[in-house]
């Protein structure tokens, strides 16, 4: 069977990775792929992003099933164009994906259904957003109604950094736009809702529309910096499993979230399919509050959970795409996995480009024994490879522990080099305390 995984990340490159693994797949092709998918045999980079060409491109191929990963294909409607065209595809539909691609629907959503969240607002007009943040205080939180690829949410710690926040996201002028919001129909908004404390963890599941596969937990890091420090990113590195995530957590994040959003969607006409990624923060109660929704995997997470996936993905995906996930069980490897995120001079908000990365190991569709480089933001360029985003390679690797899996991870990120590199010295901190 043919396989096509729409996207370029590092997300993708791991899909693509652990599908080209199972037997019954002959050819994983990526759209439009990376540098790293371009080492790797057993898959081929296609270079179209439309989502009308890609679908003619898919049916012309015989493709058996496609795996979308990043959010703007899906907020654009491509799981709904290769329906339409009777093509098997796993996603949410343009509809059901607006759970994550306005954060205004989003929490109208949970409120609706009662699901645990922060309280918020919602506002258009600057003033008004500036006079709650100042009737309210800080912290707070702040976030555009759109897609950021991950950078549209600021945790203010003061007043003037929630006020600069509501200046970037609700600025008059659209060229102004510092962290690349994609705003929705009707123009800026934005989200902001009080600070929660506790600790944060990635809770993600598979959905057929009424049944789930529940992945293993994972836990990733925003900030630049160690210690949680410097601004937010995409995520610098991540873990799994996340030892917050208790069985008791485990149980009440399904039955107070997972389960009421999946039956709420359907109730509001909107199945759900695809993944479904709640962003916890757990207090020291061990209650659980919905931060976010994403419709996708998480990036990094993906990476350290792929690495610890034993099942067939490709089964799975097909009994997800069937309506048949109550038949699958997922198994996972005892040992954690830790990915650590090596970004570009400039990242998060100018990251430099055509950096030549020294020291790649040679790629291969066979799962390492314990470490695999994921790559994200890289292109192949004059028989080398080089730096063409702001997160460009996640090193992941397996351990006893996650100390283990940490200290191998570090090991082969010290083997690769490229002018500006920058990454975190301490992903797994928090997993390792505990």
């Amino acid at each position: 069977m043919k396989v096509l995984v729409v996207g370029g990340g590092g997300r993708e490159h791991a899909l693509a990775w652990k599908l080209a693994q199972s037997p019954k797949v002959q050819a994983v092709y990526v759209a439009p792929g990376n540098g790293g998918t371009a080492l790797d045999a057993r898959l081929e980079n296609i270079d179209i992003t439309d989502v009308k060409a890609l679908r003619q491109w898919a049916a012309t191929e015989k493709i058996a099933l496609t795996v979308v990963g990043p959010e703007q294909p899906l907020a654009a409607g491509i799981v709904d164009e290769f329906r339409a065209h009777g093509l098997r595809v796993f996603g949410p539909t343009r509809a059901a994906a607006q759970l994550e691609s306005s954060k205004a629907f989003s929490k109208a959503f949970m409120k609706r259904h009662q699901i645990p969240t922060a309280e918020y607002e919602t506002f258009t007009d600057a003033a008004a957003a500036h006079a709650y943040v100042d009737e309210k205080g800080a912290p707070i939180v702040v976030k555009a109604d759109g897609l950021a690829a991950g950078k549209g949410v600021v945790v203010a710690m003061t007043l003037h950094e929630a006020h600069e926040a509501i200046e970037f996201m609700l600025a008059p002028n659209p060229e102004f736009n510092p962290l690349g919001v994609t705003h929705n129909e009707g123009g800026a908004r934005v989200v902001i809702e009080e600070f929660l404390q506790g600790e944060e963890a990635s809770f993600i599941v598979m959905c057929d529309g009424k049944n789930v596969a529940v992945m293993a937990t994972s836990q990733d890091h925003k900030r630049l910096l160690d210690g949680d420090q410097g601004p937010n990113t995409g995520g610098m590195g991540a873990y799994s499993p996340a030892p917050v995530v208790t069985p008791e957590v485990h149980g009440r994040a399904m039955r107070e979230i997972i389960m009421p959003t999946i039956k709420g969607m359907e109730k509001d006409g909107m199945v759900f399919t695809g993944f479904l990624y709640a962003g916890l923060m757990i207090d020291a109660q061990g209650r659980p509050k919905t931060l976010e929704f994403n419709c996708r995997m998480g990036d990094p997470e993906t990476q350290p959970i792929m690495m610890r996936l034993k099942t067939d993905l490709y089964e799975v995906m097909m009994a997800a795409t069937s309506g048949a996930l109550d038949q699958v069980e997922l198994d996972w490897d005892r040992r954690p996995a830790l990915g650590v995120v090596m970004a570009a001079h400039g990242y998060p908000l100018q990251p430099r480009k055509g950096d030549v990365i020294h020291g790649l190991p040679r790629s291969s569709h066979e799962p390492a024994e314990d470490a695999m480089v994921f790559h994200a933001g890289t292109r192949a360029q004059d028989g080398a490879t080089v730096t063409s985003g702001g997160r460009v390679l996640c090193v992941t690797a397996l351990g006893s522990t996650v100390k283990a899996a940490q200290q191998r991870a570090y090991e082969v990120t010290q083997g690769i080099h490229f002018d500006g590199a920058q990454y975190r010295k301490d992903i797994g901190y928090r997993a390792i305390k505990a």
